[in-house]
C-alpha cells in the first residue's frame, strides 16, 4: 500500500518524516496551494497503469513520454476548422509517413519544450 502526506504551508515537520522514514515525491520546480492536487495527480499516473483501469489496455503503451519524447501534435475532424487545416502526410494512408512525421514532431516539440528529457549528447539530427 501506499500513503500520501499532504503539506500544507511550508510542509509537514521533519521529525515525522525521519521517524517514518517517509520517501518525499516533488513533481517539479512550482509551487502550489496544497499537497493534495499533486498527490492527485500521482494517483492520476499510476492507477490508470493497474490492469482494467483504461478501457483499451493498449492506451498506456503508446503515449507521450512512452519513448522519452513529448507526444507529437495531434489533430481530429474537420480536416480544416478556421482556415486551418491538418499536415497532408496525415490524410495520404501512407503509414509509414505518418509515423516519420510523428516521429520527427515529438522530437521537435521536446527539443523545444523539456530538452532536458533529451540525452546529453542527443543532437538535433539524432531525434
Amino acid at each position: 500500500g501506499i500513503t500520501m502526506i499532504c503539506g500544507r504551508f511550508e510542509g509537514v515537520d521533519q521529525r515525522a518524516l525521519d521517524h517514518y522514514e517517509v520517501e518525499e515525491v516533488s513533481l517539479g520546480d512550482f509551487v502550489m496551494t496544497g499537497g493534495e492536487i499533486a498527490a492527485q495527480a500521482m494517483l492520476d499516473a499510476t492507477v490508470r497503469l493497474r490492469p482494467d483501469v483504461l478501457g483499451n489496455a493498449a492506451s498506456t503503451e503508446d503515449e507521450s513520454f512512452s519513448d522519452g519524447l513529448l507526444e507529437h501534435p495531434q489533430f481530429t475532424r474537420p480536416a480544416e476548422w478556421k482556415g486551418r487545416t491538418i499536415p497532408d502526410v496525415l490524410t495520404s494512408g501512407h503509414h509509414g509517413k505518418v509515423a516519420e512525421w510523428r516521429k520527427s514532431q515529438s522530437a521537435r516539440l521536446t527539443r523545444e519544450r523539456r530538452p532536458d528529457l533529451l540525452a546529453p549528447d542527443q543532437s538535433e539530427n539524432d531525434t
